[in-house]
């Protein structure tokens, strides 16, 4: 499968978008690295427990790094809703 996103593309998130609601399964998002600080991720939510803590895997399965390696991502560490991508 192709990546969503190509590298060195630009994103618009909503940074509110999680501020009052959980993230919901199919959610495109960016959120902190839980291992690299500083490090950004673009993700799909693919489950979301209780506590707002998000399954997030990449598009690519193949090539991503993602809760499969580095577990649940807390709600506190998505930085914000992906809504467009610039060309």
């Amino acid at each position: 499968m192709l990546p969503t996103l190509e590298p060195g593309k630009e994103v618009l998130i909503n940074p509110w978008a999680y501020s009052h609601k959980l993230p919901q399964v199919q959610d495109l998002v960016v959120a902190e690295h839980p291992q690299r600080p500083g490090f950004r991720l673009i993700k799909r939510v693919m489950a979301v427990d209780g506590d707002g803590c998000c399954d997030l895997r990449g598009d690519n399965p193949e090539e991503s790094t993602d809760s499969r390696q580095f577990g649940w991502v807390k709600k506190a560490s998505i930085l914000g809703q992906a809504i467009c991508h610039l060309p």
